[in-house]
């Protein structure tokens, strides 16, 4: 999945459909996600977020499964 400026402001979503975040910037082949405040610690450990800095998570092209009109889904 290649990633452009145009998933900006979509909603992420993991492979279950459970709202994580938006994406809030896209850099290359990677975006970064600023997380829904009812993401849990249990999620943010199983994407690898739990150990990052700053108000913002990282998301490789690779970690993505789809994108549509107004979602950024997820392959984990």
């Amino acid at each position: 999945m290649k990633l452009s400026d145009e998933e900006e402001g979509k909603h992420v979503v993991n492979k279950e459909g459970t709202k994580l975040g938006m994406v809030s910037q896209v850099e290359g082949n990677r975006a970064h996600v600023d997380p829904d405040p009812g993401v849990s610690d249990a999620i943010k450990s199983k994407l690898g977020w739990s150990d990052a800095d700053g108000d913002t998570y990282p998301i490789e092209e690779s970690d993505i499964e789809s994108i549509d009109d107004d979602k950024v889904r997820l392959n984990r």
